[in-house]
């Protein structure tokens, strides 16, 4: 068997967010000597975790426990004031040091339904840590803020279908049809407990509000190499909260962004059991609507956030143990500001036939 029908690939998807799971692609090998194969190629190819790919064999069941560590570090100086001379400043200095650490770990199963519709469903555990100090310096002599909060829990349950669109055929792309729904078990932001000025005691481990992802996959095998794209957007569904935050805020409804979600990229067999990939990733983000209430006038108020763009550098790496195991280790190097600095990915995915 050639490299390249034993070839593995393994994306790191977020934000999450995010990771891809291994692709492998293996056409039939035939005798020498035999008729030419049919113009549809058949594939035994697992599927991609989060972008879709070509599905899981009808009856197969796919487990893939999960392990992913997130590091996230802010440094950043502000100054609020005026400059009178290049040297002489009146104001306000600022300076905030975050570090946050995210640790998940969660169990995947896919079954193929038939040989074009898969189902998935993700069931996620999180762990997260953030200490964060704050040095403010003034006329007055400086003082520091430190704060180290953390929680741990459930997070949000993730379903899933992936739906082949088109036939296997030498020399064609394959598309792939996806939906993907992720609920609000976890503790959402306006689910922790907060102090009486609305700061918040502990992290969550969720994001509060559902989500509805569609997207489509284009994988276009071309030897040594499979390359693959995705393009999906993500709508995050608004909620109204009513909820008092601390003694004076009131929260009303909120509107996540939604985001626009591409990746592409390509995975390359070195051997018949190892594979690389390479790729990147954009979640291009739009502002999320707060309205709040002044529970003394009855006035409301809407703020807007800042838009966020979320890029990322992906490696992978992938070794085939035996036809039904495989180990995958995926890297993600945050290459814009919003982006975590790195997000480590460990999945070993086993298979087992049902029916």
């Amino acid at each position: 068997m050639t490299p390249y029908q034993r070839l593995i690939i393994s994306v790191t998807g977020i934000a999450s967010l995010a990771g891809a799971a291994p692709l492998l692609a293996q056409q039939e090998i035939q005798p020498v000597g035999q008729e030419p194969p049919p113009e549809e190629v058949q594939f035994n190819v697992q599927s991609m975790a989060e972008y879709g790919g070509v599905l899981t064999p009808r009856g197969r069941l796919m487990l893939e426990p999960e392990f992913q560590y997130t590091h996230e570090s802010i440094n950043r100086m502000t100054f609020e004031g005026v400059e009178i001379l290049s040297t002489l400043l009146i104001g306000v200095f600022t300076a905030q040091d975050v570090d946050r650490d995210s640790y998940m770990t969660a169990l995947t199963g896919r079954l193929g339904v038939t040989d074009r519709l898969e189902l998935e469903m993700k069931v996620p555990y999180v762990y997260r840590d953030e200490t964060s100090r704050v040095s403010v310096a003034e006329v007055d002599p400086a003082f520091d803020i430190d704060r180290t909060l953390s929680n741990h829990g459930l997070g949000d349950i993730e379903i899933a279908a992936h739906y082949q669109l088109n036939r296997a055929r030498e020399g064609r792309p394959i598309y792939i049809g996806n939906l993907r729904y992720k609920s609000t078990t976890g503790d959402g932001p306006f689910d922790i407990e907060r102090n009486s000025a609305g700061s918040p005691r502990e992290l969550p481990t969720g994001t509060g509000f559902q989500a509805i992802e569609p997207s489509l996959t284009v994988l276009f095998p071309s030897a040594p190499a499979v390359y693959f794209a995705n393009l999906g957007y993500t709508y995050n569904l608004s909620d109204n909260v009513n909820r008092a935050v601390g003694d004076e805020i009131f929260v009303g409804k909120v509107d996540p962004g939604d985001a626009v979600r591409v990746s592409f990229g390509m995975a390359y067999a070195i051997n018949p059991r190892t594979s690389f990939t390479l790729g990147y990733k954009n979640d291009f983000i739009g502002k999320t609507r707060t309205e709040y209430f002044d529970p003394t006038t009855g006035r409301s108020t809407t703020q807007s956030s800042n838009t966020l763009n979320v890029g990322a550098l992906l490696l992978g790496w992938s070794y085939q143990l035996n036809p039904d195991t495989a180990i995958n280790l995926n890297l993600e190097f945050g290459i814009t500001d919003d982006a975590p600095d790195t997000v480590l990915t460990l999945r070993v995915p086993f298979g087992m036939n049902l029916f």
